[in-house]
């Protein structure tokens, strides 16, 4: 999304016109890019990539990315303002499954959602550089004051060097990963190297075409999973599932996240293992 185009939404913001996604469409978010060395990291902001799933507030309602109502209990978004704020619902380091059981429940649990934090990271509707939207979001954060709802906290980093530093630190500790947030960055609703994901491996996203048959000590459940990418191109995942994945795989026509080690020539990537259901994915 361009300046020009930001302005537009914002005036259809002003003029009382619902924001989009309160229809059941997928709100336009910002999406990252892989980070690669020799990227200028000055230019950047670093945080935490939180395992969670991602939010979407849209100052009405709370949203996955996918553009589905979230069904928390109305004490968990009561006084939350007009302006829209973008997030990760999370749980914890290593806590993906729970925060994705709480967040799918259409019939919240008051217990459960008590452990979710929403974790924001930016405003969309705000026409100001990502370095001034920090300072925003940490105020309306603040002025908020509900414990459950806080602001990712940002970094500056110097080099590659100390960038790998973190990120090991970061991940024998639990962590996910690291992000990179251009400074000097409208917030754009496509992908590009605005926004930087820095992890110990590459991950992507592919959709469930078909269950493959088990064999061996696998047979009678699932032994694989063929799936497909955005971009067309199929292959079998058959590594990283627990057993009680295999008994109760993906569905057909979900969409998973699976690690991986490059392409290969064809453009399949290498070493694919699954990692985790994404349910709420809109590649």
């Amino acid at each position: 999304m361009k300046r020009r185009e930001l302005l537009g939404w914002l005036g259809l913001l002003a003029s009382g016109v619902p924001w989009p996604a309160w229809s059941g469409e997928a709100p336009a978010l910002m999406l990252s890019n892989v980070y690669r060395p020799g990227v200028r990291l000055a230019d950047y902001w670093l945080s935490e990539k939180y395992d969670g799933l991602r939010g979407f507030w849209n100052g009405r309602q709370l949203l996955t990315r996918g553009g589905e109502v979230v069904v928390a209990p109305d004490w968990f978004t009561a006084g939350w303002p007009a302006e829209p704020m973008d997030g990760e619902l999370w749980v914890g380091r290593g806590r993906f499954e729970e925060a994705l059981s709480t967040v799918r429940r259409q019939t919240p649990k008051d217990y459960d959602w008590r452990r979710v934090r929403f974790m924001v990271f930016d405003l969309p509707a705000h026409p100001g550089l990502f370095s001034e939207r920090i300072r925003a979001y940490q105020t309306l954060v603040r002025q908020l004051n509900r414990p459950w709802v806080q602001a990712v906290a940002q970094q500056r980093v110097h080099s590659h060097a100390e960038l790998m530093e973190r990120l090991d630190r970061l991940v024998k500790a639990g962590g996910e990963g690291l992000m990179l947030h251009r400074g000097d960055s409208l917030y754009s609703a496509e992908r590009n190297d605005d926004l930087l994901k820095v992890k110990t491996h590459e991950d992507a996203e592919a959709r469930v075409l078909q269950h493959l048959a088990g064999q061996g000590r696998h047979t009678g459940r699932m032994g694989a999973l063929l799936v497909e990418t955005p971009d067309g191109v199929q292959f079998r995942l058959g590594t990283g599932f627990t057993d009680a994945q295999r008994d109760h795989p993906p569905a057909v026509g979900e969409w998973v996240t699976y690690r991986f080690r490059g392409l290969n020539a064809s453009g399949v990537p290498r070493f694919a293992s699954f990692l985790r259901p994404r349910p709420d994915a809109q590649p």
